[in-house]
């Protein structure tokens, strides 16, 4: 069994994620030539074309990004085996900064697997004020809320993000069903920092006359689930925050119709903490438990 270079498929997962050379070259810490020629010596080890090149640039042929998707699955698997039976040394402090969504919604029901993977990491999380804030200087690794345009910061994509209108049961009861799109305008709306999702969303759902600019705003996604979970109104939701919500019945989900967030979820570092063992070991943490426990994840291939 030929298998090719470790560092080849890296480059090709990398490319595949980034869409570009130069975000993998700064990704794996290499000059954009040693990628480019990693790509090179892939394509010819496997005997087909992986790349092509297009008017903007190049992007990956169709049986390549379906070959980078196949590579990626199994360096999941290679850094999961690396997780459960590495070197459990990793010690010191880590301090993560999360939107308070994510946090509290997501991350704070699974954080307790990385500690008992790595008991002698001091771990400390804290919420910004904005959720595209990753100015902190003593934070160590954001996860932040944004459309990836961190100057001079390594980001890399953890997951898009689509959002769709979401309710209690008793709601749902009490408005006599959601049959129809327009059956939403029954309800108070309920949004978070503006009204630009529910636009969006009437807008697609071609819902005559919507009045999306009513209802209650609230600063903190948690704010917006507590008030659609208590029945005060229908929320734009996703399902990687709210799918415990979803399994357990508190909030349903009436419709198909979904639109895609311009902004998504980003691992955000500096580029002098990327090689930090303790930072790694996280990162690696969280994209491996958000590929095994959230449909939604779901990296950008291209």
């Amino acid at each position: 069994m030929r298998i090719p270079s470790t560092q080849a498929l890296r480059a090709l997962d990398s490319f595949a994620r980034h869409g570009s050379v130069w975000r993998a070259a700064e990704e794996l810490f290499l000059t954009r030539s040693a990628v480019s020629h990693q790509l090179r010596l892939l394509e010819r080890d496997l005997g087909f074309d992986l790349l092509e090149r297009n008017g903007k640039g190049v992007m990956l042929t169709a049986r390549g990004r379906h070959y980078a998707n196949e590579v990626r699955k199994a360096l999941t698997v290679i850094g999961d085996a690396s997780l459960q039976y590495g070197d459990k040394g990793v010690a010191g402090t880590l301090q993560v900064s999360c939107t308070p969504g994510f946090a509290s919604l997501w991350l704070c029901t699974h954080i307790a697997e990385f500690q008992e993977m790595y008991p002698d990491v001091s771990l400390r999380v804290v919420t910004p004020r904005r959720l595209d804030d990753v100015s902190n200087p003593d934070v160590d690794l954001f996860i932040a809320f944004g459309d990836g345009n961190w100057p001079n910061r390594a980001v890399e994509l953890l997951c898009e993000v689509q959002f769709t209108p979401l309710c209690s049961p008793a709601l749902l009861n009490k408005v006599g069903g959601l049959n129809e799109p327009s059956d939403v305008l029954r309800a108070p709306l309920l949004h978070l920092g503006d009204f630009d999702d529910w636009t969006r969303w009437l807008a697609l759902a071609n819902v005559e006359n919507p009045n999306a600019e009513c209802g209650m705003i609230f600063s903190d996604m948690n704010l917006v689930f507590a008030a659609a979970t208590a029945g005060q109104g229908i929320a734009m939701g996703d399902e990687l925050t709210c799918r415990t919500a979803m399994k357990a019945g508190q909030l349903i989900r009436p419709f198909d119709l979904a639109i895609k967030s311009p902004r998504s979820y980003f691992l955000v570092m500096e580029h002098t903490k990327t090689g930090h063992a303790v930072s790694r070991a996280f990162a690696d943490w969280l994209k491996s438990a958000l590929a095994q426990t959230s449909p939604t994840y779901r990296p950008n291939y291209g």
